[in-house]
C-alpha cells in the first residue's frame, strides 16, 4: 500500500499525512485514519466529529470526481493555533468543486454543503499541476 504517515510536533503543530487509492476504500480508510489521528490529538468530541464527516465527503468526492487511474489522493489533517484543517488533494485541477443548492429528489450532490454547513471556512486551492486541494477548517475550542 502506498503510504506516508508523518507526525510532527513543532510548538503547537500537529500534523498526519496519508496517500490512499482513489476508490470507495481509500475513501472509508482516510476517514477511519482521520479519526483515529484526531482522538490520538485529543481533540474535542465535537470537533472530531463534525471533521469526520468533513473528510468522509473530501475523499469521497476525491475517489468519484477527482479519481484518475494509477492516481492517489493525499488526506492531510493539521492541527494548529486553534484550527483544525483538514486537507485533500486529488489530480484533478481542472475540476473544481462547487456547493451547488441540492436537488431533492437526486441521490447525491449535498457533500459540499454539507462541510459548509460544518466547517468555519473551507475552499480550493489550484497546483501544482494537474493538482488542487479541497480543504476546511474547524475552529478548535481554548483549552
Amino acid at each position: 500500500m502506498n503510504q506516508q504517515n508523518i507526525t510532527q510536533v513543532h510548538g503547537s503543530i500537529q500534523h498526519f499525512s496519508v496517500l490512499l487509492s482513489p476508490t470507495p476504500r481509500g475513501a472509508r480508510l482516510a476517514r477511519l485514519l482521520a479519526v483515529e489521528w484526531m482522538r490520538d490529538q485529543e481533540v474535542p468530541y465535537g470537533v472530531t466529529d463534525s471533521a469526520t464527516q468533513v473528510v468522509a465527503e473530501l475523499a469521497a468526492n476525491a475517489a468519484t470526481h477527482g479519481r484518475v487511474p494509477g492516481r492517489s489522493f493525499r488526506l492531510a489533517v493539521v492541527t494548529h493555533t486553534g484550527v483544525l484543517r483538514v486537507e485533500v488533494t486529488d489530480t484533478q485541477g481542472e475540476q473544481l468543486p462547487r456547493a451547488k443548492p441540492a436537488d431533492s429528489e437526486g441521490e447525491s450532490g449535498r457533500g459540499l454543503l454539507l462541510v459548509e454547513a460544518l466547517a468555519d471556512r473551507w475552499g480550493v486551492d489550484r497546483g501544482p499541476a494537474p493538482r488542487k486541494t479541497v480543504w476546511a477548517e474547524l475552529d478548535l475550542p481554548h483549552r
